[in-house]
C-alpha cells in the first residue's frame, strides 16, 4: 500500500510540475515579482492536502475545512488540467496553436469545477417504490424509509453541512432512517471539536436510526467511532440484528475491513424467515450470496459512483452494482452514490443523493 501511494504522489507531483511550467510560460512578459507571487500561491494549493497527515490534531474548524476543500479539490484540478494541456500540446504538432491556450484550458476546467461544486451542494432526493413479498405487523403495509450513505462528516462535511443534511432528511418525515456506512470521514477529532453529535441528535424517526459501519469508521478507529456514536440516537449494528416492533428485521453487516466478519448467510440464519429482512452492507460485493440467503432488500454505498468522471467508468468495472437499483430473484439491491462525499468537493458525472424507499409489504 505505501508503494501505491508513493507512485500516486509521484504522478500527482509530475502533473503539477507540468501545469506549473505551462503556466509560467503563459505568464511570460509579466514582472518577475508578480510571477513569483502566483508561483507561491500555486504550490501552496498543490501541497495543501498534506494537512491530512495531521488529521488527528484539532485544527481551527474554518482553517481545516478550507485546507480540506483546497487540498482535495486540487486533485481534481490536476486530473482535468493535465489532459487539457496535453491536447493543446498535441495540436501544436499539427500547427494548430492558440496564443492563450493555457488560459482557455484553465477557464474550461474552472467552469467544470464550478458546475461540479454546485451539483455537489444540491443533493437529489430520489423516490423508489418497492414491494417486499413478506408481511409486517402494525402500523400496516407501508413504510417510508430514508436511506443515506457516505456523509463523511469531519473537516470536509463540517457541522454546517451536516445541519443541512439533517434538515433534508427530517423534511421527508421518515418512519425509519438507515445509514449504509461512512457516516464518519477519517478522524473523530473534528467531530468532537465541532460537537457534531448535537446535529445528529436532531434526526427524527419513530422506528429509529440504524447504521452499519463502513471502511472509514475503521480508518477513524472503529473503537473511537463506536464511542462517538454511543450517546447519539444512531444505533451502530456490527454483525448484529435488530427486530422492530412491526417485525421488520434489520441486519447491519460489519465492513470488509474486518476480515473475520460474519457471512450474510450466518446472520440471516438467526432470523425469522417469515418476516422481511433489510441488510445494510457498506460495500456492494457478492450480491448473489445475499440473494441466496433470502435477503429482501440490501442497501449499500461506498462507491460514490466514481464521484467525478472518468472515475465513474472505473467503479462500473469494479462493482456489479456501482450505482442504482437491481433485482435478483426476490432480493432488491440499491447502491447509493452517497449524500456527501470523500475529499474533492465536486460531483461530475454522479449525484449526491438521499433515497426515500416507499416500502410495501404483501
Amino acid at each position: 500500500m505505501p508503494v501505491f501511494f508513493i507512485i500516486l504522489f509521484g504522478i500527482y507531483f509530475s502533473g503539477n510540475i507540468y501545469i506549473f511550467i505551462r503556466g509560467w510560460q503563459a505568464l511570460s512578459g509579466l514582472p518577475i515579482g508578480f510571477k513569483l507571487i502566483i508561483a507561491a500561491i500555486y504550490w501552496l494549493g498543490a501541497f495543501s492536502f498534506l494537512y491530512m497527515i495531521k488529521r488527528d490534531e484539532a485544527l481551527p474548524a474554518t482553517l481545516a475545512h478550507y485546507l480540506h476543500q483546497t487540498g482535495t479539490g486540487w486533485l481534481v484540478f490536476t486530473l482535468y488540467m493535465v489532459p487539457g494541456l496535453l491536447v493543446t500540446d498535441l495540436l501544436k504538432l499539427f500547427h494548430w496553436s492558440y496564443t492563450y491556450s493555457f488560459f482557455i484550458v484553465l477557464g474550461l476546467v474552472s467552469c467544470v469545477l464550478l458546475y461540479g461544486f454546485i451539483h455537489y451542494t444540491h443533493p437529489a432526493v430520489k423516490q423508489l417504490d418497492i414491494t417486499l413479498n413478506k408481511p409486517i405487523g402494525s402500523p400496516g403495509k407501508q413504510l417510508k424509509v430514508v436511506a443515506v450513505s457516505d456523509l463523511h462528516i469531519g473537516y470536509g462535511t463540517n457541522k454546517a453541512a451536516l445541519k443541512k443534511y439533517v434538515a433534508l432528511i427530517n423534511a421527508r418525515q421518515p418512519d425509519l432512517i438507515l445509514i449504509a456506512g461512512d457516516l464518519i470521514d477519517s478522524s473523530i477529532t473534528p467531530l468532537r471539536s465541532q460537537r457534531m453529535e448535537e446535529e445528529l441528535a436532531q434526526l427524527k424517526a419513530p422506528l429509529g436510526i440504524y447504521m452499519a459501519p463502513g471502511n472509514h469508521e475503521y480508518i477513524s478507529g472503529i473503537r473511537e467511532s463506536k464511542d462517538f456514536l454511543r450517546p447519539t440516537q444512531v444505533h451502530l449494528l456490527c454483525d448484529s440484528v435488530v427486530t422492530l416492533p412491526n417485525h421488520l428485521q434489520i441486519i447491519g453487516r460489519d465492513d470488509r475491513s474486518n476480515r473475520n466478519r460474519l457471512t450474510v448467510k450466518e446472520l440471516v440464519e438467526k432470523l425469522n424467515p417469515e418476516w422481511p429482512v433489510i441488510v445494510l452492507d457498506h460495500q456492494p460485493w457478492e450480491l448473489d450470496k445475499a440473494a441466496k440467503a433470502g435477503v429482501d432488500l440490501q442497501i449499500s454505498g461506498h462507491t460514490h459512483h466514481g464521484q467525478v468522471w472518468p472515475l465513474t467508468l472505473v467503479t462500473k468495472q469494479l462493482f456489479e452494482l456501482s450505482y442504482g437499483y437491481l433485482k435478483k430473484g426476490d432480493t432488491h439491491f440499491y447502491t447509493s452514490s452517497g449524500l456527501s462525499l470523500w475529499g474533492p468537493p465536486f460531483r461530475i458525472g454522479s449525484d449526491s443523493e438521499l433515497i426515500v424507499f416507499n416500502l410495501r409489504f404483501e
